[in-house]
């Protein structure tokens, strides 16, 4: 069975910083695109960034070299670098499995981890 599990969500002040990493089982990590996705209350879901399977890496617009994702294959997890946080960050951040950051679905989708930027 497929799983994804986020954890390093939290509280943290505007201008800090958080690491997020996704887990993954049941499936060929390295097969496979990892994306982080992140949804506000009473907002749209929204890319974050992608890491593909051939080492490339896609963004949201809204990064603007902020964050930073990065895969460890030998351990089966991404990570999500988080630097200069804003209250607008605040929002629930999933991984999902995809065959290529591009696809226009998810395989699977994580249980997300809360990040909130707050004073």
């Amino acid at each position: 069975q497929v799983q994804l599990v986020e954890s390093g969500g939290g509280l943290v002040q505007p201008g800090g910083s958080l690491k997020l990493s996704c887990a993954a089982s049941g499936f060929t990590f390295a097969d496979y695109s990892i994306a982080w996705f992140r949804q506000a209350p009473g907002k749209e879901r929204e890319l974050v960034s992608c890491s593909s399977s051939d080492g490339s890496t896609r963004d949201g617009d809204f990064v603007k070299g902020r964050f930073t994702i990065s895969r460890d294959n030998s351990k089966l997890t991404v990570y999500l670098q988080m630097n200069s946080l804003k209250p607008e960050d605040t929002a629930i951040y999933y991984c999902a499995r995809r065959y290529y950051c591009a696809s226009p679905t998810s395989l699977d989708w994580g249980q997300g981890t809360q990040v909130t930027v707050s004073a």
